[in-house]
């Protein structure tokens, strides 16, 4: 996967709560395959009407968030369904990183195992993160991974935290294929002398 280590980039106050894995991707289109028009199904029914146009109240719709990076999101983001697809695509959108105040705990998983980075900050610092954002549309955020700090479009810094090990994968761009990879001299010299030991059980 993709490491994460450093973004800057325009973020999107996304004032709801509660938004679920069926909100970021409804359940009708779990069978559709990733593709050049996947990331058109990102938050489709609060995105779009009956008629399949824009909703103008939507944020990603509003010409200063439609390249957002980051989401600034309430509490309880990617709660419900344990889909990985809400990850694939938010990723194929363009979002790499969501900040909230908390997450639903499979969802907060499937981010990082796939190279996104999740970020838990106190609700009152989102909420004042997304009315900066709605006082300067189209404005920045910064998030260093190594210091583990997001930085406001005022300039302020805020400390976050993350597990080490999770930490350590995203820094390095390792899922879980690529953390057994980077043993793989051990693992085929154990299966060598496992095989030349007993060769019986090969």
């Amino acid at each position: 996967m993709q490491a994460f280590t450093k973004l800057t980039g325009v973020a999107a106050p996304l004032e709801l709560a509660n938004i679920d894995t069926d909100k970021i991707i409804p359940a009708r289109f779990l069978r559709k395959l990733r593709g050049p028009d996947y990331q058109k199904l990102a938050f489709h029914d609060i995105r779009y009407d009956a008629d399949g146009k824009d909703r103008a109240d939507f944020v990603l719709n509003q010409a200063p968030y439609r390249e957002a990076k980051i989401l600034v999101a309430g509490a309880n983001f990617g709660c419900g369904s344990s889909r990985e697809a809400a990850v694939y695509v938010m990723w194929d959108y363009g979002i790499r990183s969501v900040i909230a105040p908390s997450f639903g705990d499979i969802h907060y998983g499937n981010e990082l195992q796939n190279g996104m980075l999740p970020v838990i900050l106190p609700d009152a610092t989102c909420q004042k993160l997304r009315q900066q954002l709605r006082d300067q549309p189209g404005a920045q955020i910064g998030i260093d991974l190594e210091s583990q700090t997001v930085t406001g479009p005022d300039g302020a810094t805020y400390r976050f935290e993350i597990d080490a090990t999770h930490k350590e994968r995203l820094l390095k761009g390792l899922d879980d294929i690529g953390l057994v990879m980077q043993n793989i001299r051990e693992i085929e010299a154990f299966e060598k002398k496992h095989h030349e030991t007993l060769p019986w059980l090969a």
